[in-house]
């Protein structure tokens, strides 16, 4: 086995192939950029190597700087994890000619399925199921016109160098083709630096179930089962599952047997993911291969308690697969979701900063959690904001969901925004319940899966301030030398009556304020008109547990000095945050005048000039920002009276992009 191994990533793969190398005995050596010189990698590795600045040009994409610290470290193999250069067929062929062993395929190999026109032609001489469509050499947009009429609609234009989904569109008509392909062509000469295109029929409503594959150096490739990816925004997968609820055993062999086919054609060594498009009907088609380890592979290593970081180290030395196709044995249900920096409400703008509370479920035998930063890090602004990957295992699917559930309830975060309400709402949702998403549902009923602004309930209210009442008496009471002193009680009493407190929480700028009177668990609270006689309550760690006029409930919540977080009895999450008692209202100046930049990032479009009169809604600049294209939009219907943006530059955070004339008066 290896004796020293470098991890060319960062983030939570780079910490999860450093757990195996510890486990092996290898020496892990880690590298890192001017942004992560204090990430969980760095601290985690036996020792770490600076490759540059902290965009991934300047530091994870130099191929020149990763294996200069493999050289001078002594590493004998290189593991790319997942993203950057794990897939660039460059680096595998220069990490060969350096005599470092690349942890994957062979350079051939990756050069195969790297394009996907290329590789459709080589699946179609072994027999693996194609979707229909054009994936020629001509580029012609003319061409590209009458080859996707020929074909039908609906289709799919896809960047042809391209992954992940980056510049896919779908396309229902002639009309609508042209403005579609520029898009296309333009997101995909940015991210990938070639706009050649693929056309495909669009399959209504599919499924997007992939395999694992294997092969080692001795002519051994295997299966290690599916995973049902079908729960995606935008083509970004956003739950991970095994076994695929759609599949039969009939179908599960037939498809194991077209990955390894396909893996076979390329004579592939390694770990790799055959991905298919799979039609209600049953019928399936190959769509690509990824020639690395997924960000899901979690999910199949809990149901076969298998290692595949360990496998990947042990073929990458030469060794043989551990298990033949028959000794392959599944038990139980995986399901995996994504804990990122985002704001479901704001279109899933990416979010940054200090993470000043992140609690997630201990882990145990049902729950995982592969992470690559704690309490107190920065999600920065230069990489993917996934602050954890979350996974669960149970005896069958419904037990695994319940445990999803909980696991998510458990979880909090303060500083940047996180999708965590959106995937408790995920988890909880018929479509997901019941087996039956499809790859563009939640891109159809998105406002299923978001709370929108619809403020809390005033029982939510009242709950949350009754724990803000008990937390507090409770700090005073502690913190009293004399706890039988007036001192050590917060019950706001005065002389002749009873004292009145007030509680105030905010909520997505949102200013709700309690009246509260009484003590010790026994409250009358107001909220506007509306009343609560609160009795009997008492605050333990993860909940709360009161009478409600009279009603007995226990309330999921956890309050501390600044925030509450609870659930209500749907499981809908809500997170207060403390204010003052007595504040004054400020007022926006900007009133609506200007366009600002959520984020550091580069202006690719520009879609206004100053004098043009414009609606609100309508699409002023697009922007790129952390791996994504945001589309910034006029705050209301007016005239512009300047654009301080050009295409191509880069701009900082909050920086104004648009000005609005006055109104008239």
């Amino acid at each position: 086995m290896f004796e020293r191994v470098l991890i060319a990533n960062r983030g939570e793969i780079a910490c999860r192939v450093i757990r195996t190398c510890r486990r092996l005995g290898i020496h892990s050596i880690a590298v890192y950029s001017e942004a992560d010189r204090d990430a969980q990698h760095v601290r985690l590795a036996d020792e770490a190597w600076p490759i540059g600045g902290p965009l991934p040009a300047e530091s994870y994409l130099r191929i020149d700087a990763i294996l200069d610290a493999a050289k001078k470290s002594g590493a004998q193999a290189i593991h790319p994890g997942y993203g950057f250069l794990s897939e660039n067929t460059a680096f595998s062929r220069a990490c060969r000619d350096a005599g470092i062993v690349f942890i994957g395929p062979d350079p051939e190999s990756i050069e195969a399925m790297g394009s996907k026109a290329a590789a459709k032609h080589l699946m179609a001489k072994h027999a693996v199921p194609l979707v229909p469509g054009y994936d020629g050499d001509e580029q012609d947009n003319a061409y590209l016109a009458e080859q996707a009429h020929a074909i039908g609609y609906p289709l799919i234009i896809k960047p042809s160098a391209g992954g992940g989904g980056k510049g896919m569109q779908i396309v229902r008509s002639d009309a609508e083709f042209p403005e579609a392909l520029a898009t296309a062509q333009r997101v995909a000469l940015a991210a990938f630096g070639d706009a050649s295109m693929l056309l495909e029929r669009y399959v209504e409503q599919p499924r997007h179930i992939e395999f694992q594959v294997f092969g080692d150096r001795h002519g051994h490739v295997i299966h290690l089962n599916e995973r049902e990816c079908s729960a995606q925004r935008r083509y970004q997968k956003v739950l991970e599952e095994t076994p695929s609820p759609f599949l039969d055993d009939a179908r599960r062999q037939a498809m194991g047997a077209a990955a390894v086919a396909a893996a076979k054609a390329v004579d592939y060594v390694g770990a790799g993911t055959v991905e298919f498009i799979v039609a209600q009907d049953g019928m399936f088609f190959f769509m690509e291969m990824n020639t690395r380890l997924q960000v899901e592979h979690p999910v199949t290593e809990l149901t076969l308690g298998l290692d595949l970081v360990e496998w990947q180290l042990r073929v990458a030395n030469g060794e043989a697969l551990p298990l033949t196709q028959d000794e392959v044995a599944s038990h139980g249900h995986a399901i995996e979701v994504r804990i990122y920096a985002e704001d479901p409400d704001q279109n899933f703008l990416p979010g940054s900063g200090n993470l000043q509370t992140l609690r997630l479920p201990a882990p145990s035998a049902h729950v995982r959690l592969d992470g690559g930063v704690v309490e107190g890090d920065t999600v920065t602004i230069f990489y993917d904001p996934m602050i954890a990957k979350l996974i669960v295992f149970d005896a069958d699917r419904p037990q695994a969901l319940q445990r999803l559930r909980e696991a998510l309830a458990a979880c909090e975060i303060t500083g940047p925004k996180s999708n965590i309400g959106f995937l408790e709402r995920l988890a909880r949702h018929p479509a997901v319940v019941e087996g039956r998403i499809d790859t563009g549902y939640l891109d159809r009923h998105l406002d299923e899966f978001l709370l929108g602004d619809a403020a809390p309930t005033a029982g939510v209210l009242f709950a949350a301030a009754t724990a803000v009442l008990l937390r507090d008496e409770s700090h005073l009471a502690s913190a009293a030398s004399d706890p039988h002193s007036p001192w050590a009680s917060a019950d706001a009493w005065r002389i002749g009556h009873a004292g009145k407190r007030i509680v105030a929480l905010t909520w997505r700028e949102q200013r709700f304020e309690i009246e509260a009177r009484g003590h010790a668990g026994d409250y009358q609270l107001h909220h506007g008109e509306t009343g609560c006689s609160v009795r009997g309550a008492r605050l333990l760690d993860d909940h709360l547990s009161a009478r409600f006029d009279g009603e007995s409930r226990r309330v999921p919540l956890r309050a501390d000095a600044v925030h509450v977080l609870l659930h209500d009895a749907h499981g809908q999450r809500y997170s207060f945050a403390r204010a003052a008692a007595f504040a004054w209202a400020s007022s926006d100046d900007a009133g609506g005048k200007q366009v600002i930049a959520p984020m550091p990032g580069r202006i690719v479009l520009v879609k206004a000039k100053a004098g043009d009169t414009v609606e609100q809604g309508q699409e002023l600049l697009v922007m790129e920002a952390m791996k994504m294209e945001l589309a910034l939009k006029a705050p209301r219907a007016g005239t512009i009276e300047n654009v301080s943006a050009a295409q191509g530059e880069f701009v900082e955070a909050d920086a104004v992009l648009v000005r609005f004339a006055d109104r008239a008066s």
